[in-house]
């Protein structure tokens, strides 16, 4: 077993696909789930208990260093937000946590806490920032930039030289074309694609 143990704060679905790219990795082991307050003595997730709520970071960070934020975000990126503030306060370190089945170039730059799950792909040159998470097939260009707190969705495409601002989020299959640069908290629905004049509009309504 891994000697570094890490908390995973959110139980939900995002949690478990999480726990699978972990397992998948080896770099760490699971302590367990840290949840809302309420849910202290829900279940265990996929075999991990629940060991507290988020009032208790003080206290898990004497037993504990490491942390990841795996509460799922669509739409505001409010909640993953608040955790990481939290989390720094408490002192614990935010790992970069990578499936063995993605592929991140080494002249790409990926920020604290970011989690890049099964058959992702990041290019060269591209930077993702703090607390991010770059979820199943998605495909991060050559030289694109992503905000901190952001989402890129499954199979969602950002060409070379496109830039996503902080907290947003970019939906399933959705393709933003090379150079296109769009604000922070932005939503980008399932599907859509993103060029010329639509771009500017988008800067201008924050959302498509």
């Amino acid at each position: 077993m891994p000697e570094k143990k890490i908390i995973l704060v959110g139980g939900g679905g995002h949690c478990r696909s999480c726990i699978d790219v972990i397992e998948t990795g080896k770099t760490f082991s699971i302590a367990g789930i840290v949840e809302q307050p309420g849910k202290e003595n829900s279940g265990p997730v996929l075999g991990y208990p629940v060991i507290g709520c988020d009032t208790d970071f003080e206290n898990l960070k004497k037993h504990y260093d490491y942390a990841l934020i795996t509460v799922g975000q669509i739409g505001s990126s409010n909640v993953r937000q608040r955790l990481f503030t939290l989390l720094k306060q408490a002192g614990f370190v935010f790992p970069v946590v990578v499936s063995p089945f993605a592929y991140v170039s080494k002249h790409a730059r990926i920020g604290e806490g970011s989690v890049i799950m099964h058959h992702a792909v990041v290019n060269a040159g591209a930077a993702v920032g703090r607390n991010c998470i770059l979820n199943t097939r998605c495909l991060i260009e050559h030289d694109a930039g992503i905000g901190d707190h952001t989402h890129i969705s499954t199979a969602a495409v950002l060409n070379g030289e496109s830039e996503i601002g902080c907290g947003s989020f970019v939906g399933s299959n959705a393709i933003i074309v090379q150079g296109a640069k769009l604000p922070d908290n932005f939503f980008f629905k399932a599907g859509s694609l993103i060029a010329g004049e639509k771009a500017g509009k988008a800067m201008k309504d924050n959302k498509l």
